[in-house]
């Protein structure tokens, strides 16, 4: 049986396996690095939507937390660039989300077209990646969890269009 890193490799090129790992570690630190600032309340109510233009876009669900994330977010930033120099953090921008935010609680399913923006978030760490890969298949056909499945077709489609904007 491979691996979902395996199958990974082969469908992504190795540059773009590796910044998307990078994503999803900055996104699964998200409530450690609240948590180191005296926040960690934050994360419950938070989470980091997109990276883009260097600019970290994080989404809260109610404006309060986006005040009490602004008044750390000077040091927040430093700390996200001292922990992830490769994604090249220059800024973090906070609005408010559309969707709930409540622990254990999916978000809605984002339509599948062109101008929705994928939840990175929806990406496991890479160290916890399923292995349920059917052997002998390439490709997505390989992946039976259908929810890593269209998470990882997002996340390529995003990445592919960010690499096509900065050539």
């Amino acid at each position: 049986m491979k691996k979902a890193g395996e199958l990974l490799s082969v469908i992504i090129d190795e540059d773009i396996l590796h910044q998307a790992q990078g994503y999803s570690k900055l996104v699964y630190s998200w409530a450690r690095i609240t948590q180191k600032h005296g926040i960690s309340a934050a994360a419950d109510h938070s989470r980091i939507r997109d990276l883009e233009r260097n600019i970290l876009l994080v989404e809260a669900d109610h404006p309060g937390w986006i005040q009490i994330l602004q008044t750390k977010g000077h040091k927040l930033l430093e700390d996200l660039q001292c922990q992830f120099p490769d994604l090249a953090i220059t800024g973090i921008s906070f609005r408010l989300s559309r969707e709930p935010l409540a622990p254990g609680q999916d978000a809605p399913e984002a339509e599948d077209s062109e101008n929705s923006i994928p939840d990175i978030s929806a990406v496991p760490p890479p160290e916890d990646l399923p292995e349920d890969v059917v052997e002998g298949k390439s490709g997505y056909d390989g992946i039976t969890d259908e929810k890593l499945r269209k998470s990882l077709k997002s996340l390529e489609k995003n990445i592919a269009a960010k690499n096509r904007g900065r050539t």
